[in-house]
């Protein structure tokens, strides 16, 4: 599956601090902003995981569940 998401990258001294707008509390930091894209990759890439458990668990069991991809 294919995603975009927006990383926002602000300097703070020596650090790159990154944040997606689109994802609540996905944030990245790093010594360079590829670091900072990275980390922020892994944080949107596990929030998005969590909340996808956590909408499963309340479909109910009798309910059809298919996959729909967006490019």
């Amino acid at each position: 599956m294919h995603n975009e998401f927006t990383a926002v990258f602000e300097r703070d001294g020596e650090w790159y601090i990154a944040y997606c707008p689109e994802i609540p509390g996905a944030n990245g930091q790093g010594r360079t902003k590829q670091e900072a894209r990275e980390n922020l990759a892994q944080a949107i890439a596990l929030i998005l995981a969590d909340r996808r458990e956590d909408a499963l668990h309340s479909i109910p069991p009798e309910a059809e569940r298919e996959t729909v991809t967006i490019e």
